[in-house]
């Protein structure tokens, strides 16, 4: 048996002194006294759970892989993510290529990882993907950025919910409207120029779109990374059945400040205005929006040109999600104990791994994360965990520092180092 304790461990929602005993990498008991390691005041949260991490392998393991993406996210305080069907090849889009991808993870995972199946025309495979354990399947309803990905359109997206619907379970959406796109005009290095190509009205009419097929069929869906109040406003106008997410990036910059040719921070939908930033803010807080993810889609520097309409359109930042949103939290008077269920327990609840993740209570596994959120860190991308160090947040002072990971109840990373290996792949 392993224990741990601090002054300030969220349990119920809220802080308070504990002592957590841990066997077998369960949790078994929250009570008092001493213990093998004493944290102080550190807070001590429950691993934190990634829905939306794009790992590429295989096919694309040169942009990131199962290896530097799990230990990013380990050294981040993350101990479960979800990988998205794509950009690996072949795309998790039927049983034989969710083999494939995990044959690729196995042995390399260092936190433990669910999957996403995908959907791109074909209902057939997704009652076999969901007896295999997946947690929900992404649609397009523009395009990928990758060929072997296609978009649906709005009948196809009404098929997928007839099936996903009985399954129970969620369909996530990229939601912005193709008709409503338009190719970056005048010159590509103007970060406004790119902005344009993709406004507002493309989010807000396509969840509009998927906020009447939810209301219509009861089918579970979730509004992918939600770039705008505006869109929020409209998910939180719609039925139960749909939810959303949005990402640090969103809630940490805007589009007045970032300068041309830094496409560093290109992103789908893009970042917007300071107004948008705060909107978002507020949706969070007002419950509209129901967590924060990392949408990490990494890819090569060399990928990521001074040209805003060839750049792939992709942010590095799982290992960053914690300190990224607690400094923007706590500029806002935002409790650090709301954190943990935008990072934790509602992203746990979307992939249906919430009967042991995402909560520090007995019975659930003993994933934890200690942090410091009084503590400070300038970010150097050469020393993050994952493949490549292209990141928006370089330089930036962030607030929250990860001082341990625990993983089933075992220490995986301190001091800057991460135990590799030791993640276990999950069903829904």
């Amino acid at each position: 048996m392993t224990t741990i304790r601090s002054t300030r461990v969220l349990v119920d929602g809220e802080l308070r002194p504990a002592t957590l005993r841990m066997e077998e990498g369960i949790v078994v008991e929250i009570g008092d006294g001493t213990a093998d390691h004493d944290f102080g005041d550190l807070v001590v949260f429950p691993g934190l759970v990634d829905s939306h991490v794009h790992v590429n392998e295989p096919g694309r393991t040169e942009w990131e892989g199962f290896a530097t993406a799990t230990r990013a996210a380990i050294a981040g305080g993350t101990t479960t993510i979800v990988d998205m069907p794509l950009n690996s090849i072949p795309p998790t889009t039927d049983v034989a290529a969710l083999e494939v991808k995990r044959q690729a993870a196995s042995g390399a995972i260092s936190c433990d990882v669910a999957f996403w199946g995908g959907f791109t025309g074909d209902t057939g495979p997704l009652a076999g993907l969901a007896a295999e354990g997946v947690s929900g399947f992404k649609v397009f309803l523009c395009e990928s950025g990758v060929d072997e990905y296609p978009m649906v359109g709005p009948d196809l997206l009404g098929r997928a919910m007839a099936v996903t619907g009985p399954l129970g379970l969620p369909l996530l959406v990229h939601a912005e409207d193709p008709d409503h796109l338009r190719p970056v005009g005048g010159d590509p290095a103007v970060y406004a120029n790119y902005l344009a190509s993709r406004p507002v009205e493309a989010e807000v009419e396509a969840v509009a779109s998927v906020a009447a097929m939810a209301s219509a069929t009861g089918a579970p869906a979730q509004i992918l990374h939600v770039s705008s109040g505006d869109a929020a406003a409209v998910i939180g106008g719609g039925p139960d059945a749909l939810t959303g997410e949005t990402c640090p990036h969103y809630l940490t910059f805007c589009a007045e400040e970032i300068p041309d040719g830094a496409t560093r921070f290109k992103c789908a939908p893009p970042i917007r205005e300071r107004s948008q930033r705060e909107a978002l803010w507020d949706a969070l807080r007002e419950g509209l929006l129901q967590m924060v993810v990392s949408d990490h889609s990494p890819s090569p520097g060399e990928m990521k040109t001074g040209d805003f309409a060839s750049s792939w359109g992709g942010i590095s930042s799982v290992q960053l999600r914690l300190p990224a949103v607690w400094t923007g939290a706590a500029e806002r008077g935002v409790p650090v104990e709301r954190l943990a269920d935008w990072l934790a327990a509602a992203p746990a609840r979307l992939a249906g791994v919430d009967d042991r993740k995402g909560s520090i209570r007995v019975g659930a596994d003993a994933d934890l994360v200690v942090w410091d959120p009084d503590a400070a860190f300038a970010v150097d991308s050469t020393a993050l965990h994952h493949r490549h160090p292209v990141c928006p947040y370089e330089g930036m002072t962030l607030r929250g520092v990860v001082v341990a990971t625990l993983l089933a109840g075992v220490p995986v990373y301190s001091d800057g180092s991460v135990t590799p290996g030791r993640g276990r792949m999950l069903t829904r």
